[in-house]
């Protein structure tokens, strides 16, 4: 799971300035969940681009989903931004085991699914990244007309965009070690908990 900002003109109003994101345009900040084919899965595209990651995941039916225990055992990799809970797991600070360093590593390979879907989207649909001129009822409608359209293409298995070379990240460790991957700065020993289990029920076995 991740957010992505889709550029919008300004909405205009008083509460246009809401809108503008930490980077300085107007934008919808966009939550996805996507699976290992980069579909989309779950969508959450109403919120202003000020809005932090973790505020979009706090209101939403999905977290609340999570903690009444709808999934199961099921867990969301995401990045540093979120907290580490018994469902949502981000990566470590500071690994400082062999152990520590595979969940790492495999978190951050497997959680690059939910980057590479937002490249193969926006490169489907550029006007998501050059900015939609409309309304922003109708914007709203677009990015998950694109959406739906973006799992249509992938489940028929389409060819996808080329690359955009601005867009390739580079491996995994090179972004961890050039500080481009952010992790989780705090938390409670209660909250990594079920991460802490994970690393060592499963991690240390693969070592």
């Amino acid at each position: 799971m991740d957010c992505t900002h889709v550029r919008i003109s300004s909405p205009g109003g008083d509460q246009a300035e809401l809108f503008r994101n930490r980077k300085g345009y107007f934008s919808i900040n966009v939550q996805t969940i996507c699976n290992a084919n980069l579909e989309i899965i779950d969508i959450v595209a109403r919120w202003l681009g000020s809005a932090h990651d973790s505020t979009i995941f706090n209101n939403c039916c999905r977290k609340a989903k999570f903690e009444a225990g709808d999934y199961g055992e099921g867990i969301l990799l995401v990045d540093g931004g979120y907290a580490a809970t018994s469902y949502s797991m981000p990566p470590l600070e500071n690994p400082g085991t062999a152990v520590e360093q595979l969940y790492n590593e495999s978190q951050i390979r497997t959680r690059n699914a939910v980057e590479r879907s937002y490249g193969v989207w926006k490169r489907r649909f550029p006007i998501l990244a050059l900015g939609l001129r409309v309304k922003l009822d109708k914007a709203l409608v677009i990015i998950i007309a694109t959406a739906v359209l973006h799992n249509i293409l992938r489940q028929r298995g389409e060819t996808v965009p080329p690359d955009d070379p601005g867009l390739i990240l580079p491996p995994p460790k090179v972004l961890l070690q050039n500080g481009q991957i952010s992790c989780e700065r705090s938390s409670t020993p209660q909250r990594s908990r079920a991460r802490e289990l994970l690393i060592n029920n499963h991690f240390r076995n693969l070592i």
